[in-house]
């Protein structure tokens, strides 16, 4: 699936993922392929961004909203 997390002044990521982790207002989740839509707002926290060679990065944000919607997850942060 792709990913893209933005904030009001650069695109801090864009690429593809096999597991996303968000600091949502009510904890942790996470996304993964064939996703269901959906809008959450996040907190303040990391995102854990998983490729398909288990490969790991991790974003820290200030809060924001993510959208997940037919394998797309778009984060907009602070």
């Amino acid at each position: 699936m792709n990913i893209e997390i933005i904030t009001p002044d650069t695109t801090i990521f864009s690429g593809t993922a096999s597991l996303v982790q968000l600091p949502g207002i009510d904890g942790l989740f996470e996304i993964l392929n064939n996703h269901a839509p959906m809008i959450s707002v996040l907190k303040n926290g990391k995102i854990k961004i998983q490729d398909e060679h288990d490969k790991t990065d991790f974003f820290e944000i200030k809060g924001g909203v993510v959208e997940v919607l037919k394998n797309k997850i778009l984060v907009l942060a602070e």
